[in-house]
């Protein structure tokens, strides 16, 4: 089971630092995204730094508009893909 996020908050422009279930913890630079039309509102500072993880769906999220897969973030902090991972959790379980 990929880990659930319990913390999450704004560092800088663009950038969140994240803290998962089992520990990990690290930042992810979302500066690629900025100027895509649906992220428009991250042009403000006090916008961003509203960051939360949605109650119900576990994404990391700033309004119902604007939702990130917690999980995709999970494994950008660990620096490998999902199926690196789920390699990884198939190797250590046998």
């Amino acid at each position: 089971m990929i880990p659930k996020p319990i913390q999450v908050k704004a560092i800088k422009e663009y950038v969140i630092w994240l803290k998962y279930d089992d520990n990990t913890e690290g930042t992810v630079n979302l500066s690629h995204l900025q100027g895509k039309p649906v992220f428009k509102n991250w042009e403000s500072l006090n916008f961003f730094q509203k960051v939360h993880i949605d109650n119900e769906t576990r994404a990391i999220a700033w309004d119902e508009n604007i939702e990130l897969c917690a999980d995709s973030l999970y494994f950008k902090i660990l620096g490998i893909s999902f199926d690196e991972w789920k390699a990884k959790q198939y190797h250590a379980a046998s």
